[in-house]
């Protein structure tokens, strides 16, 4: 078994009584931080780091700031993406209220240092002495976070360009090559559903790789779309997820009750 590796035994902060963390996590549909963090507007994300609520102010001047973005809530798994220091008050409530310096000497931890914690409270911001200790070093990456690590059955949300990236990445082919399941297409222009199963060779890998070769995947319902349009519009996630050693005959009745349920033969693209 291997040691644990805590947070601040990689940041070495001496002054912990010094450090606020704040774990930002998904809202609503118009906050999503790992969604705003690949599509590379940190400048949002920071907004939201030194945002005042409408009752107390968030921090001090000569603060550090640590700012973590949820990345897997089954695994309590977060990622860094800024460290600061707070250099002005700007005595606002309810907006953005400091101005601030990124500490550079982490900087190179930025969007690659993947922590495991365990949210207990519903408080964004946390004293660091409170909860450093319960922060533990899952991994550091190679390389920034472009949906590198596989973030649960549950929690996969992927738009063409994103799901034609991963497609290749060692942890998601070994997720998906493993698992049958029934997925979900969602047209975002129109809002058109297509429900599909997946239960050959290499099952939802084996499926996704094949919307990614031919946009359409052969289904008689997508071949009428362009494949510009599939590429701009559609998302791909996932309904139901089983063993290899389902009977596919299973795999497919829950496809049927899916398109049942979401009447994606009447008002989407499901023609069977």
């Amino acid at each position: 078994m291997k040691d644990k590796i805590l947070l601040n035994e990689i940041l070495n902060i001496e002054n912990l009584n010094n450090v606020k963390i704040r774990f930002n996590l998904m809202v609503d549909d118009n906050w999503n931080p790992i969604e705003i963090f690949k599509n590379n507007d940190v400048d949002t994300l920071l907004r939201g780091q030194y945002w005042n609520y409408n009752k107390n102010k968030s921090y001090k001047i000569g603060q550090i700031t640590i700012g973590f973005i949820l990345l897997n809530k089954k695994d309590n798994l977060w990622l860094l993406f800024h460290i600061g220091e707070i250099t002005k008050d700007l005595n606002i409530l309810n907006g953005i209220g400091y101005e601030y310096k990124t500490l550079s000497e982490y900087e190179k931890y930025f969007g690659r240092l993947i922590i495991k914690f365990k949210n207990k409270s519903q408080n964004m911001i946390r004293k660091a002495e409170s909860v450093i200790s319960d922060c533990e070093v899952d991994q550091i990456l190679s390389n920034i976070f472009n949906n590198d690590v596989f973030p649960g059955y549950d929690n996969v949300n992927l738009a063409w360009e994103e799901l034609s990236n991963i497609i290749s990445k060692e942890n998601w082919k070994t997720a998906l090559q493993n698992q049958k399941g029934v997925y979900l297409i969602t047209d975002t222009s129109n809002g058109k559903m297509y429900v599909g199963s997946a239960y050959g060779e290499y099952m939802l890998l084996g499926r996704w790789e094949s919307y990614v070769k031919t946009y359409h995947g052969g289904n008689i319902g997508l071949k009428q779309l362009q494949n510009e349009h599939i590429k701009q519009n559609f998302r791909y996630s996932i309904l139901d997820i089983f063993k290899s050693t389902v009977d596919d005959k299973f795999i497919i009745s829950r496809e049927n009750w899916w398109k049942s349920i979401l009447q994606t033969r009447k008002y989407g693209y499901n023609e069977n």
